[in-house]
């Protein structure tokens, strides 16, 4: 199963993580955070939070910000043993930020729970990416939104990693052009409100759509 490929794959690289792909984080979770549009008064949930990176960001700009991160690796999110920070001890002080040890496709928490739900540069990594979209819509609060950044197939290099990655790394699963990606949005009810294509570097061609349940 991915699922368990990918917490023993992330539990492996916690301790580098945040230095091995220092530019790549701070480049697309700042760009992240500039597209989402959060209000300082959102509950926010961040599926797939690493060590926490994004929600670091968030709070520069409003230090009260609600938040919960999830992600499937307890190493990622444990405090380090080797001098690096990772996600609890980061947010030690900010009490109204914790992170739970838990499954995109089985999200702990009740319907309607959050405003707004993040999740960076780990749709490629899904099982069943419907699966995890129909937990979003649950948990998703009926005025809420999804926003999803990702890896975009439409980008030639990006074509390749995909072809390149399901041969020789077991823990990835698939990333999606634009059109295919909004398509499966729409399959679990989705209506995309904004999207765009951006290419960081010579290699990193992602997409990102912010959509909400259809009425």
């Amino acid at each position: 199963m991915t699922e368990t490929t990918v917490r023993k794959q992330y539990n492996q690289l916690a301790a580098v993580y945040d230095l091995r792909w220092r530019n790549y984080i701070v480049n697309t979770l700042s760009f992240l955070k500039t597209w989402v549009e959060i209000s300082p008064t959102d509950t926010v949930l961040d599926i797939a939070c690493g060590t926490g990176e994004f929600e670091r960001l968030l709070l520069t700009e409003y230090s009260s910000q609600q938040i919960v991160g999830i992600d499937i690796s307890e190493e990622m999110l444990a405090m380090s043993t080797t001098g690096y920070a990772y996600a609890k001890l980061k947010f030690s002080a900010y009490p109204q930020v914790s992170f739970q040890t838990a499954s995109a496709s089985r999200l702990p928490f009740g319907s309607n729970s959050f405003d707004v739900i993040v999740s960076a540069n780990s749709f490629h990594y899904f099982d069943e990416p419907l699966v995890v979209l129909k937990e979003m819509r649950r948990v998703l609060k009926a005025d809420g939104k999804v926003i999803i950044l990702d890896w975009c197939k439409d980008y030639l290099v990006c074509k390749i990693c995909d072809l390149v990655l399901k041969v020789f790394d077991p823990a990835y699963k698939q990333c999606y052009t634009q059109n295919q990606f909004h398509y499966l949005l729409n399959d679990e009810n989705f209506m995309v409100c904004r999207a765009t294509k951006i290419r960081f570097g010579v290699v990193w061609g992602l997409m990102v759509a912010t959509a909400k349940v259809k009425t």
